[in-house]
């Protein structure tokens, strides 16, 4: 099965005219088709194999079988691990971060009925 859908960093470069890359990836056994922008490809790939272990991690534990509530616990591991890192040197804290996260989460989830 697969699934098409583009991320909100990608969503914004086409409104800004940017070109896309589209990449076929994998997460917990379902192929997705994902757009990206272009040179974006390496972070994506990075995001994909996170996303992929937290979710194996959390199914192969036995206690959780729908793929949504998979999905949810994984979003929730990686948004508390990104929570509890400290900031890259330099980097200025942005509270809001971790919540436009969790809202860009949410959005992704309501709009892909094919999670479970």
């Amino acid at each position: 099965m697969h699934c098409s859908s583009v991320c909100p960093r990608a969503a914004a470069s086409v409104e800004a005219g940017a070109a896309l890359s589209q990449l076929e990836v994998t997460i917990l056994g379902q192929s997705y088709v994902l757009a990206c922008p272009d040179g974006g490809e390496r972070d994506l790939l990075e995001a994909v194999a996170m996303v992929d272990r937290e979710m194996s991690a959390i199914r192969d534990a036995g206690k959780v079988k729908a793929r949504e509530r998979i999905a949810v616990l994984a979003a929730l591991n990686l948004a508390y691990q990104l929570a509890e890192a400290p900031p890259p040197a330099g980097a200025a804290a942005d509270p809001g971060e971790l919540d436009r996260l969790v809202r860009r989460i949410d959005h992704a989830l309501s709009d892909d009925g094919r999670l479970l």
